[in-house]
Formats: C-alpha cells, sequence, structure tokens
C-alpha cells in the first residue's frame, strides 16, 4: 500500500511539473500595430520620423517570456522636414529603397525586471542583421497596450551613408507602439 501511495505521489507530481511546463507555453495574444505609432530618429543632423509602419506582436503579460514583436517600417516613408534629404535617403549610398524597401525586427527574447521590458532581437537594415537589446515600457488597458523606448542605432553598422563630419553615426530612436489585440 505504501508503494502504491509513493508511485501515485511521484505520478501525481510528474502529472503537476508537465501541466505547470504546459501552461508557461500557452499562446499569448495576438495584438496588431494600430494608428498613432511614432518612430522618430534624432542626431545633430538630421532628425525626423517614419510615417509608415505595420507588424504585430504577441503578449500576455502574465507570461512575458512568450513576447515576440515582428515589426517594419517602410524607409520611403521617412520625414525630416527637407524634401531634398528626405528622396536622398531612398538611394543606394543611404537606405537603398528600391532594393531593400523595409527595416525589420524580429525579436528572439524579452525579459521583465520591475516595469521595464528588455527586448532582444534581429534589427534589419538594408539587408544587415544585427542583435540589438531595446529598452521599453508598457502599458496596457483593455485590449491596447503601448510600447514606448529609446535606443541608439549605429548607421554605418548598416551600411546606411559613409562616415561623415555632418551626418553623425549615432541615431537615437525613440518609439511608441500601440497595438490593439486581433
Amino acid at each position: 500500500m505504501k508503494k502504491m501511495k509513493n508511485t501515485l505521489s511521484t505520478i501525481g507530481l510528474v502529472a503537476l511539473t508537465a501541466l505547470s511546463t504546459s501552461l508557461a507555453w500557452l499562446p499569448s495574444e495576438h495584438f496588431e500595430v494600430s494608428d498613432g505609432y511614432a518612430i522618430d530618429f534624432k542626431s545633430k543632423d538630421p532628425s525626423g520620423s517614419f510615417k509608415t509602419m505595420d507588424g504585430s506582436v504577441e503578449f500576455d503579460e502574465a507570461n512575458i517570456d512568450a513576447t515576440q514583436f515582428n515589426l517594419k517600417i517602410d524607409v520611403k516613408s521617412i520625414s525630416t522636414g527637407n524634401g531634398m534629404m528626405n528622396k536622398k535617403s531612398q538611394i543606394e549610398e543611404w537606405f537603398d529603397a528600391a532594393k531593400y524597401p523595409f527595416a525589420k525586427f524580429k525579436s528572439t527574447k524579452v525579459t521583465k525586471k520591475g516595469a521595464e521590458l528588455s527586448i532582444v532581437g534581429d534589427l534589419t537594415i538594408k539587408g544587415i542583421t544585427k542583435q540589438y537589446t531595446i529598452p521599453a515600457t508598457y502599458t496596457a488597458t483593455g485590449n491596447k497596450v503601448s510600447f514606448k523606448g529609446t535606443f541608439n542605432v549605429n548607421r554605418l553598422e548598416f551600411k546606411v551613408g559613409h562616415k561623415s563630419d555632418v551626418v553623425p553615426e549615432l541615431m537615437k530612436v525613440s518609439f511608441q507602439i500601440p497595438v490593439t489585440k486581433k
């Protein structure tokens, strides 16, 4: 009888472990980028924003580890406040928009510490992919979540332009990305 109790206890423990492990892998909720997003870049010169972006986020506040970002920005939607500069940014030397119309970000790992997320992922610009860790905060209300943060991108790592005394290498990128549950 004691052997049977131990066996049942072991089976129960294995079943509980399996259940808790499988619950951690439940799919998160699917969200899509909604209106009101902002992708801004700032340097001594140029500064501006990208006006067209889309993508999705798999998000579950109770299971941040399962969060995934899959975003893309239309590089032709750049707006610097200078029409000639916008047009020049599309040529082969800069974004090469004809060949690489989108900058993309796909997360590989998301963790949470306190109120801040650490989003690790692959940033692809002009066909070159580099791993970035992007800090962000989020607010969730109802079926909407908004992610906000700032990070630096070295444009030369992506062969955007050339070394110059006029255009700095580091661009400060600020984002606010609202998403809505679908």
